[in-house]
């Protein structure tokens, strides 16, 4: 990384360098040029440091089963839904649901289950008759087990998928879809599609969705009914805590769930920072505040990074659309459940879930994503200012595509505006005579174009993802491009 203020003005070892520069870096300091000749830093300043910059490094590692953590705790304190429940919508997400870049134009269902005392546990998905499905089941770390649905195991049929614990040996009856965890937690993220934006289409997607069952394999034979609680309406507050909360979140996963051989080596690193296995995390005042700061520099760290990739990985050539190939890379290597010994991206792991929650096994069958923070003139998205986007006619996709507004700072929808973005579905939404349609997001809607308009707070930045639920091929082939979003002058 280059600092043009600060140029060496003689060479110096690369070790020396590299290690002046990463504790710089980290505290935010810059690297004087003849820093050879500075007083050495005591014993007690070393020691903070290094606690600081494993904290950074185990909040990167550490932070898709933060937010897995943060929204099931957010789950037991504000609904009254628990362990091998369903929780779900029965409405359209609001912004009350400030969880990260969430979905605003389908029906969510995320049962939470944790097997280390009922064994093996049993995901009933129906068959795509009267609705349809797309979602996946994942672990504590949010690696994905399997997809359900159309683009699921069970391609659309239904089927009885099998959540096994860690280190099962018991035997497994035959006519279900085994899925051996590495974790006692984990989650499904479950999304019922709506047909159409029409009440009468909304209530048969929440219907539809509650023919799903979850229950223990030891009843089988006679499971008690699924307990389905209802979270809309609920303030549900899942987002990242960088502050002294995230470690205390991730003290909670590592004391609950066992070591995954791959991330032995952070049983030191995290020992440094005061989360051992068997032991309270009570840090004393002092330890609080160098956390504290460390979370901080790791929130700029982050948020940096992701400025970066969001930028630099545009999906077509000259786009400010972007689907960043390091963030790919993650979705390929969880897929194949980190089975590669050469490949562990954990910074773009970590990044990755400091905007999103749930990775797909099998991305571009079910859904695929484009996001931007920029217009097409590579302006930051201005809450105050007023943009249009051209969606052109014959999108690639089977079902739909939608829009959704973000706040930019916490990756969560826009509080207190009316709804979050429109979709091919949105009811009223006025098509051109092309085909194509003109979307409009700023304050204020302009007039006549109240249909195709959502709403920003004039006082904050945004970010807008794009998705294509049921992707076709055109959108993969580049024969079909999402343009750029336009300011309104």
């Amino acid at each position: 990384m280059k600092n043009s203020n600060h140029a060496p003005q003689k060479r110096r070892p690369i070790v020396q360098l590299a290690a002046a520069s990463a504790v710089g870096l980290l505290l935010g300091q810059s690297i004087p040029a003849r820093a050879q000749h500075s007083t050495p830093a005591s014993f007690p300043e070393i020691e903070r440091q290094v606690l600081q910059q494993r904290a950074l490094e185990a909040m990167i590692w550490g932070m898709p089963a933060v937010n897995l953590d943060l929204m099931y705790q957010t789950m037991l304190r504000e609904t009254k839904a628990r362990d091998n429940q369903m929780l779900y919508w029965s409405r359209l997400l609001d912004w009350k649901t400030q969880t990260l870049t969430p979905n605003t134009d389908v029906i969510y269902f995320t049962p939470y289950f944790d097997t280390k005392e009922v064994g093996p546990l049993v995901l009933e998905i129906p068959p795509a008759d009267d609705g349809a499905i797309v979602g996946t089941i994942m672990d504590a770390w949010q690696m994905p087990l399997e997809d359900v649905g159309p683009a699921g195991a069970d391609r659309g049929q239904g089927g009885k998928y099998l959540i096994l614990p860690p280190g099962h040996e018991g035997q497994v009856p035959e006519g279900y879809i085994v899925l051996p965890s590495l974790t006692y937690r984990g989650y499904a993220l479950i999304r019922s599609i709506l047909r159409s934006g029409s009440d009468a289409d909304l209530a048969k997607a929440v219907e539809y969705g509650k023919r799903m069952k979850i229950y223990p394999l030891s009843e089988a034979r006679n499971p008690r009914p699924t307990v389905y609680v209802d979270a809309a309406g609920v303030f549900y507050d899942a987002t990242i805590r960088y502050d002294i909360r995230f470690f205390e979140s991730l003290n909670r996963v590592v004391q609950y769930e066992p070591w995954i051989e791959r991330d032995r080596v952070m049983i030191d690193t995290l020992r440094m920072i005061g989360i051992e296995k068997g032991r309270p995390f009570a840090p004393d005042a002092e330890e609080v505040q160098a956390l504290n700061e460390a979370a901080a520099r790791g929130r700029a760290y982050l948020d940096g990074q992701y400025k970066e990739v969001v930028k630099g990985g545009p999906f077509a050539k000259g786009s400010r659309w972007a689907f960043p190939e390091s963030l790919g890379l993650v979705f390929k290597a969880s897929q194949a459940q980190f089975s590669d010994p050469n490949l562990y991206p954990v910074d773009a792991r970590g990044l990755l879930f400091t905007f999103i929650f749930f990775t797909p096994k099998r991305m571009g069958e079910g859904q695929f994503y484009l996001i931007t923070i920029e217009d097409q003139e590579g302006g930051a998205l201005d809450g105050a200012k007023t943009y249009r986007l051209n969606v052109p006619a014959n999108a690639p996709v089977r079902q739909y595509w939608s829009a959704t507004l973000y706040d930019r700072d916490t990756h969560a929808l826009i509080r207190d505006v009316p709804h979050a973005g429109r979709s091919s579905q949105s009811p009223g939404l006025q098509v051109n005579a092309d085909g194509s349609v003109d979307l409009y997001f700023g304050p204020k809607a302009p007039a006549g174009k109240e249909a195709n308009w959502a709403p920003t707070d004039p006082e904050r930045e945004f970010e807008i993802l794009f998705r294509f639920y049921g992707p076709l091929p055109p959108l993969f082939a580049k024969t079909w491009v999402l343009p750029d979003i336009e300011l309104v002058k």
